[in-house]
């Protein structure tokens, strides 16, 4: 992953191509040809799109893994293929600009928004600076129109945009990255530890992958308040699902909306049966996990929630049956509890293979994970994680807090807003700012443990 200054082509081209694209499917619509030969100007034109990004794409993600791939394939069977390595670094946030400029070019072709015509409207839409590198993917529909209306400077909106950005930096430096010292140490020598080392070290992962993603979009999203654009939200407390296929509602929302609209629907979606919508299903968790890097892990990772969704379709009217039988309430509050407990297991199972540095390495995770503990050395065992006793205190009030705030946003339910920051502005004069410098008190002395990248960096 490289920030340089000459993949700035890269974006550029992405941003010709479906520009263009926007444009001659427009002047085809307006030409008064007849609708069979506007349609077949309108398909060749998005298959080119597609195809011309999707194989800049390829080639600066994935060239050298696939050539890889190649190779063990063929050394497998008994065949000797030298491959040739490609000395391409893969550009930041190109996985995102792409399928954002990819989903206009759709949107038009759907005619579910007019073709751009300003060149450098539509540039600043795909090379949003806020969002650029780790999203959320934007819609046209969303940012594109609100580019096109002037905006005026409102108060509101920067004071509330920046108390936003502190949250997404809170987020990232006192719980993310605090994680991240211990899921690190236990991670790079899985074969090293046992039991409840793991176990904590893959939960953490959990909570680290959340706040650290969730904070960057959290950032942009007060970035781009403060200008005066509202960004779409990209998580909606996926950790409190009650299932699968509710965790995926609520987790990423920008990316997996986007594969649902412009892959599992043009697939036949749930339209053409069990079978075909099974494997519809499987497709798009598979394309997923590639999209999520060039390893066999985040592939396994994507598979495995495909699998999930379909054990959990198959069981559905057992598992209603079931209760119908039971009597129970499906509004229980005790059953509400075990279902986000059930899935959250599920959820972190399928993070092992996300985070380990192999597939054996999951196995190993998973595997070891069954020891028990020697409870006379837990306290030890414990700071010899990486984590001394202050920062772990810090990290247990952060994620206190991020409860807090979890629980208030459930019960509130306010999209993009965070219930915390708008609860605190809302009090008085001195606990306002009290617990504005506590928060920002615990951004400063978190500072001596930051330098993590944000991890949807490298993807």
């Amino acid at each position: 992953m490289c920030w340089n200054p000459k993949y700035i082509v890269l974006l550029v081209a992405s941003t010709v191509v479906t520009y263009l694209s926007g444009l001659v499917m427009e002047l085809a619509k307006n030409s008064g040809k007849a609708e069979a030969q506007i349609t077949r100007i309108k398909n060749w034109t998005v298959a080119a799109s597609f195809v011309l990004n999707i194989g800049l794409l390829f080639y600066f993600k994935y060239i050298n893994f696939a050539m890889d791939t190649i190779t063990r394939i063929m050394a497998k069977l008994g065949i000797t293929v030298t491959a040739p390595v490609f000395d391409v670094v893969l550009p930041v946030g190109v996985s995102f600009y792409i399928f954002q400029a990819l989903s206009y070019t759709m949107d038009v072709y759907r005619d579910e928004i007019y073709a751009e015509k300003n060149f450098f409207r539509y540039a600043l839409f795909v090379s949003f600076f806020p969002q650029l590198v780790a999203g959320p993917i934007e819609r046209s529909k969303n940012l594109l129109k609100q580019l096109a209306t002037p905006g005026e400077f409102n108060y509101d909106n920067v004071q509330s945009g920046l108390l936003t950005m502190m949250w997404g930096y809170f987020l990232k430096m006192v719980i993310a990255d605090r994680c991240a010292i211990l899921v690190d140490t236990v991670y790079n020598n899985v074969s090293g530890y046992f039991g409840y080392q793991l176990v904590l070290a893959s939960v953490l992962f959990a909570l680290q992958i959340y706040c650290d993603f969730m904070s960057y979009s959290t950032i942009a999203i007060g970035a781009a308040r403060v200008l005066g654009y509202d960004l779409m939200e990209n998580f909606h407390l996926p950790y409190f699902a009650t299932s699968i296929k509710d965790f995926w509602r609520r987790w990423h929302i920008s990316l997996s909306t986007w594969l649902r609209d412009y892959l599992y629907i043009p697939l036949g979606g749930n339209r053409k049966g069990r079978i075909r919508k099974y494997f519809n299903i499987m497709v798009t968790f598979f394309v997923s996990g590639l999209w999520h890097g060039a390893a066999f892990t985040y592939i396994f990772w994507g598979v495995l929630h495909g699998i999930y969704q379909i054990i959990e379709d198959v069981l559905k009217p057992f598992t209603d049956k079931l209760l119908e039988k039971t009597k129970i309430d499906p509004d229980n509050k005790l059953l509400y509890v075990c279902k986000i407990v059930v899935t959250f297991i599920f959820v972190d199972i399928a993070w092992v293979f996300f985070r380990a540095n192999s597939i054996g390495d999951a196995f190993t995770v998973l595997k070891n994970s069954l020891y028990t503990a020697n409870l006379a050395t837990i306290k030890v065992d414990l700071w010899a994680l990486g984590l001394d006793m202050r920062n772990m205190g810090m990290l247990m009030v952060g994620t206190l807090v991020l409860f807090i705030s979890s629980v208030m946003r459930a019960n509130g339910n306010q999209g993009n807003k965070t219930l915390l920051v708008e609860w605190i502005s809302r009090r008085n004069f001195i606990i306002r700012y009290a617990l504005y410098w506590s928060c920002m008190l615990m951004i400063i002395f978190s500072m001596d443990i930051t330098g993590q990248e944000f991890i949807y960096f490298q993807f």
